[in-house]
């Protein structure tokens, strides 16, 4: 991201080709509040460490709650990731929440090759 302009313009590219692309491992490293306006993603996934809090306190829960808010509001997608427990995974449904994934549902699984 150190050429924001470059990095939309490829952005651009992608979607016009049929791609949907997703914002990885949101409020942590790169990720911005200001790529949402910046960039037309479909999709926001939440990293673990908002998700590992979730059940713990009550500023765990705000906060993905005011995430999958902003997501929703933007017409966005929300993937929870890491989702362990099925107190997590209960919470992120009454959060509504869309999709989730994490050892709770599924062991991660080696990558497929295709020869496309």
């Amino acid at each position: 991201m150190q050429n924001v302009e470059e990095a939309k313009r490829t952005i651009d590219k992608l979607q016009q080709a049929g791609f949907e692309l997703a914002i990885d491992d949101f409020g942590t490293g790169y990720s911005r509040l200001s790529y949402l306006q910046q960039f037309g993603v479909q999709q926001m996934k939440v990293d673990r460490s908002f998700i590992n809090n979730l059940t713990d306190t009550a500023k765990g829960r705000s906060i993905v709650a005011a995430i999958i808010r902003l997501a929703h509001a933007l017409e966005m997608e929300v993937v929870a990731e890491g989702v362990a427990t099925s107190a997590q995974l209960d919470m992120l449904k009454e959060l509504n929440c869309d999709q989730t994934q994490g050892y709770l549902l599924a062991r991660p699984m080696d990558a497929i090759s295709s020869n496309c």
